[in-house]
Formats: structure tokens, C-alpha cells, sequence
């Protein structure tokens, strides 16, 4: 929650230092280990700064990691024409190897199944895109297509990333890919 105006540049830079110090701490240890005192003191802010930002460190996280849902949501919508099941957009292998930095980080967040701070977020924003594109392109049941869309990727990526799904990250983009074409291509009444 923050009380300065939405376009403060300080407001901006100060949460900005915060989330890089967030990931570098995370970098080190897992965000359940993380102190509000060192990520001030790595921030080089004051407490009652990150306060005026941020509810709590969960909040600050779920906010670090915001990038990773767009580049997720980008990622899977990143190709035109007609999609083709055996090869995904370019975008989203490189989205899954990409994570590897911080997958202790995303682990924190998005908990099995898909769930958890950064699964809310991740299911919403996915949803929200591909119900617009689906409906911008009059494609049935926009709603229930974005909505398995949304849930099907974000528990494959969360179980994924806690081990209950085995690949790399080249596979589990294929085989990600492959299951959201069918999902977008299945008949319906």
C-alpha cells in the first residue's frame, strides 16, 4: 500500500531498490529466511520506508516477481497466424529457462497446483488475456477456454518448478505448448 503519489519518481526508485534487494536476498536464502531488517539495510532504506510500500514481505515478493507473470502471459501469446503444436513461440522456452535463477523465489509464491500469491496473479492476468483474444477473434466460449488456459498453465508451471512435473525446461515448454493448443483448438457444443 503505498500513500505517495502513483507517478513519484522516488516512490518508483525507491520500490525498485527494494524488489532488486528482495531477489538478491532471495538469491542467498529462501524468502521464508528473509528479514524486513536486511532487505532495508541491503535497500538502503529506512523500515518504516518499506511500510510505506509494502504490507509485508509476501507483498514485496508477489511484486518482485510481477515481471515473471508478464513475461509468462507474453510469452504464451507471443505468435500469430495459426499455432503450431510442435513448436512453440520462441519466447516461451526461453521464459522456462529463464526462471532457474529464482526458482527458489517462485517456489515461495506459487504452490502447487498453481496456487498461492503469484498463481492469483499469474491465473488472472492469463485469464484476462486470453479471453480477450479469444473473443476478439469471435472464437467459442471465450470464458471457459481462458479459464482452463490460465489454470492449466499456471499448475503445470508451479508443479514444474516444486518437482512433481519432470523435464527441462525445452520440454516442458513443448509439452506446455501442446496442451494450450489443444485446449484452445477442442470442439465444443
Amino acid at each position: 500500500m503505498t500513500t505517495t503519489a502513483p507517478g513519484d519518481p522516488r516512490a518508483a526508485r525507491t520500490r525498485a531498490a527494494l524488489r532488486r534487494a528482495l531477489l538478491e536476498e532471495c538469491a542467498e536464502r529462501p524468502l521464508a529466511e528473509v528479514s524486513v531488517a536486511a532487505l532495508v539495510r541491503r535497500a538502503g532504506v529506512g523500515r518504516a520506508t518499506f511500510y510505506v510500500h509494502y504490507g509485508d514481505l509476501e507483498a514485496l515478493a508477489v511484486d518482485a516477481c510481477a515481471d515473471v507473470v508478464r513475461e509468462a502471459v507474453d510469452a504464451l501469446h507471443a505468435w500469430r497466424g495459426l499455432p503450431d503444436p510442435a513448436s512453440p513461440p520462441p519466447a516461451l522456452p526461453a521464459f522456462f529457462a529463464g526462471l532457474t535463477p529464482h526458482a527458489g523465489l517462485y517456489r515461495a509464491l506459487l504452490r502447487p497446483g498453481g496456487g498461492g500469491p503469484l498463481g492469483l496473479v499469474l491465473h488472472a492476468d492469463l485469464r484476462a488475456r486470453s479471453r480477450a483474444e479469444r473473443a476478439l477473434a469471435g472464437a467459442p466460449e471465450p470464458d471457459l477456454i481462458a479459464s482452463a488456459v490460465a489454470a492449466t498453465f499456471a499448475g503445470v508451471l508451479a508443479d514444474w518448478l516444486h518437482g512433481l512435473v519432470e523435464g527441462t525446461s525445452e520440454q516442458i515448454a513443448h509439452q506446455v505448448w501442446r496442451l494450450l493448443v489443444t485446449l484452445h483448438r477442442m470442439p465444443l457444443p
